[in-house]
């Protein structure tokens, strides 16, 4: 229960407040896509710098996590896929977003507090490492199964394909972020402290910020679309991703604790609101992710609880 307490709670307290104040009028729309604004694309992205920049690559890339984590993501994929088109006679292209639902966990904004609440800052940096890869590989992913199911039968090049990619995962903000953070670390550049010190004051703002700003956001979505469809993202987003998780990591590659929680914390989140996002960028199932968005978080703060207790 102290975990419930002292861990989960102030995430979604923080996260509640943000609702209630817009559901109270105090916190209009253009209040809540400006705070998100600044929040995904300044202050996450230098989370991410930060974070990346002080990787010791040589320790925090663990094969073994990696793939547990990663392996259960697009397991998820393809568990909600199949689900949205053949249990539940979803559209091709609807069926893909869902599947993005049902692998994109909310690893930023409450995988990271979460876990740092948990287990201190320290224990963050297998975290990054995670989520160092997760929107460019998520991202390709979906971008390419999307487009081609879009273009099938239009003959389009596989270079304009590849290029539409390409161009898709590098005008993300936390995409150009993480390419920063790599290009420090590995360059071996000591920035001038005036500058980091700008990037650790905006980082500092950034996770109560989003987590405010996602309250809002939740405000919008409906509980709309097929209940059952949003049930199955849901118990595959907070329950099976990280079941494959723990079994690949504990059963074959035998991870560490540490390299454990991570997986877990990152894999056990809610669908976060890129699910939602990419769905509205293609005009599909965007009821059906919005409302799994909403349910997801929600429910995410009873399996999460019971993750915590049953993480060395």
């Amino acid at each position: 229960m102290s975990a419930l307490l002292d861990v989960i709670l102030p995430v979604f307290i923080v996260i509640g407040f943000g609702w209630l104040a817009a559901r109270a009028g105090k916190f209009s729309e253009s209040h809540v896509d400006g705070l998100m604004k600044f929040a995904q694309s300044y202050a996450l992205p230098c989370v991410l710098f930060r974070g990346v920049a002080g990787l010791d690559l040589s320790l925090a890339y663990d094969p073994g996590m990696m793939l547990s984590f990663y392996i259960g993501a697009f397991s998820g994929f393809a568990i909600c896929f199949a689900g949205a088109l053949w249990l539940f006679d979803r559209p091709l292209t609807d069926s893909i977003a869902i599947g993005f639902a049902g692998m994109f966990s909310n690893s930023l904004l409450l995988g990271l507090p979460i876990t740092e609440r948990a287990y201190g800052t320290a224990a963050l940096a297998g975290n990054f490492a995670i989520i160092s890869v997760h929107s460019p590989l998520f991202y390709g992913l979906g971008i390419s199964l999307m487009e081609w199911a879009r273009s099938r039968g239009q003959g389009i090049s596989a270079f304009r394909l590849s290029r539409q990619i390409a161009g898709a995962i590098l005008r993300q903000p936390l995409v150009l972020g993480i390419i920063f953070g790599f290009s420090v670390n590995l360059s071996g550049v000591a920035l001038p402290g005036p500058v980091w010190s700008a990037v650790d004051m905006l980082a500092l703002a950034a996770l109560p910020a989003a987590l405010f700003g996602l309250g809002g956001v939740l405000f919008r979505y409906r509980p709309e679309g097929d209940r059952w469809t949003i049930v199955w993202i849901c118990v595959t987003s907070l329950v099976i991703h990280p079941a494959i998780a723990w079994g690949i990591g504990r059963g074959i590659f035998g991870i560490s604790d540490a390299a454990l929680r991570s997986v877990i914390l990152t894999a056990a989140m809610a669908p976060g609101a890129n699910a939602y996002l990419f769905a509205h960028m293609y005009g599909v199932a965007k009821r059906v992710n919005a409302s799994a968005v909403l349910f997801g978080t929600a429910f995410s703060i009873l399996s999460v609880w019971i993750w915590l207790q049953i993480l060395p």
